[in-house]
Order: C-alpha cells, then structure tokens, then sequence
C-alpha cells in the first residue's frame, strides 16, 4: 500500500467533505460521523461528480444526479439509478452495476493520508 498525506485535520472540520487530486484520480474525502471516508469523485454509473452527494445515516452516499447510492466503507451498491422515476431503472442499463472505488484513510500526527494500491 503506498500512502499519500493529503490534507491536515484542520483543512478537514468536521461535516466537511473536499476533493484532492492523488496520482491522478479525484478522490473526495469526508469527515461523516467522526470517521474520515475516501472514494472516487465520479460515480460508476455515468463518471459524474460524487461531491454533492447526499450522506444517509447508514454510512452511504447518494450520487446528486441518478441517485445511486454506495457504502462508505466497502463502496458496494446499495441502490442503482432509480432516477428519475419511471426511466431511471432504464438509465442504469446504460453502464454495468459496478461499486465506488473506496480508499482506506488514516490520520497520523495530525495528516490525512490514503492508501493507494
């Protein structure tokens, strides 16, 4: 695993999300429920931004354009592309159901850093 420091706790209050670059990838990172989350900025379905997603009580987010929603911890799929009502379920069969990629993140000495593999 090659860990990257991405931002200090400061620059990540709580309730707070942001988006870094890593290697190449936007990642979003999250501080939800005293836990800090890291998973690709571009939702599987269609690549679009995660930022403005929605965050559920069960530790998922919900992507802002078709709704799908993703575990914060494993990325799995919880719901696929239920919208908008009627033509969403015919949406998803534009792109294979596929998980968010998740990141493991861990604070040290006062740095966020995610893993890479």
């Amino acid at each position: 695993m090659n860990w990257i420091k991405v931002l200090t706790q400061d620059e990540l209050p709580p309730n707070e999300r942001k988006v870094v670059k890593v290697e190449q990838r936007a990642i979003l990172l999250l501080h939800h429920d005293n836990e800090i989350y890291a998973v690709e900025n571009s939702c599987p379905h269609l690549g679009l931004p995660m930022r403005k997603g929605k965050l559920t009580e069960d530790k998922a987010i919900i992507c802002p354009f078709h709704r799908s929603a993703f575990d914060l911890r494993t990325g799995n799929i919880k719901d696929w592309s239920p919208f908008p009502p009627g033509i969403g379920k015919v949406m998803g069969m534009m792109s294979k159901e596929k998980a968010l990629a998740v990141f493991p993140t861990r604070v040290d000495e006062g740095s966020i850093w995610v893993g890479l593999q």
